[in-house]
């Protein structure tokens, strides 16, 4: 699955709870207020604590012992944090361990222990994966097509202090369209590509087909969450005035066979901030030969 091999992203920061649409019926009047929450909504999510921009590092582990830690020495160096912070030891079978420095100070899903066993995001099930804390800083394990690292980050990291903020085109209500929803049974399979180079074969459930100036344009979204529709877009913007590998937008499910497209609501993947994300690429199919000038430009302090 997308979450667990591209993804990951979404969900585990909060960004799932930023992509409720508004209702069918709501009013030009709504339009406006109803934009603004949900973009403060994204703001804050993207600036917490814990959020996208405190990402540090994405450290990928070899087979066997692993010495982790800021120092020199150390097989992986850290950006932040102790000297030797421990060793991470990945078994051929992709189990994890940790053996904490004693001196570390570090913490295990808030204990203070000598050693554990590291679950990564794939097998934490409906779990959050373990995390290791010390001081401003945290790291919890990835798993990748079966390659595993490190995702490290700091609450004081740079790119969340020195944050420039996220602009916008005009909210447009023109852009919130109502598109039909054309059923897959079976569901369809899409191939989407990441910047790690990997390709991943998704369910497609259906698609939107929408309609803009005259012409006609189709979507094909994934369904990683029961109650939405998801995403992965670029248009003749992308590159330009907007982030070029992609940018993300949700739908509600259909409702007698309409689905909401609101692209005022079109915004970045992590990748757009830091370069220690693994996001998703547009596939093809999702590439419309159409400007969208609604929802999130291009972050003017990218790296």
């Amino acid at each position: 699955m997308l979450r667990t091999t591209v993804l990951a992203i979404a969900l585990s920061f909060g960004v799932a709870a930023v992509h409720a649409q508004t209702t069918n019926t709501a009013t030009a009047a709504d339009f406006s207020q109803q934009n603004q929450q949900w973009q403060h909504k994204r703001l804050a999510n993207l600036t917490a604590p814990n959020g996208w921009l405190s990402l540090v590092g994405l450290e990928w582990l070899k087979d066997g012992a692993n010495r982790i830690g800021s120092a020199a020495d150390n097989d992986i160096v850290l950006k932040v944090g102790p000297a030797h912070l421990g060793v991470v030891t990945l078994s051929k079978d992709g189990a994890l361990h940790l053996v904490l420095d004693k001196n570390s100070g570090a913490t295990v899903d808030g204990k203070a222990v000598t050693e554990a066993t590291l679950l990564d995001d794939a097998h934490a099930g409906e779990g959050t994966p373990t995390t290791v804390a010390f001081g401003s800083a945290n790291f919890f394990v990835i798993d990748r097509d079966g390659r595993k690292a490190l995702r490290v980050k700091d609450s004081n990291a740079q790119t969340r202090t020195h944050f420039l903020g996220l602009d916008y085109y005009p909210a447009d209500p023109s852009w919130r369209i109502v598109a039909d929803w054309v059923p897959f049974d079976p569901p369809h399979e899409l191939e989407i590509g990441s910047v790690l180079g990997t390709i991943n074969k998704e369910k497609v459930p259906g698609k939107a087909v929408f309609h803009r100036d005259g012409h006609t344009y189709e979507l094909m979204p994934i369904q990683e969450e029961p109650d939405s529709l998801f995403f992965v877009i670029a248009d003749r913007t992308s590159g330009h005035e907007t982030y070029g590998a992609a940018r993300f937008l949700y739908a509600e499910l259909p409702k007698d066979g309409k689905v909401v497209l609101d692209f005022n609501r079109a915004y970045n993947p992590p990748c757009a901030f830091t370069p220690y994300a693994t996001c998703p690429l547009a596939p093809p199919e999702n590439r419309l030969d159409l400007a969208v000038t609604a929802g999130e430009k291009k972050y003017r302090g990218g790296h």
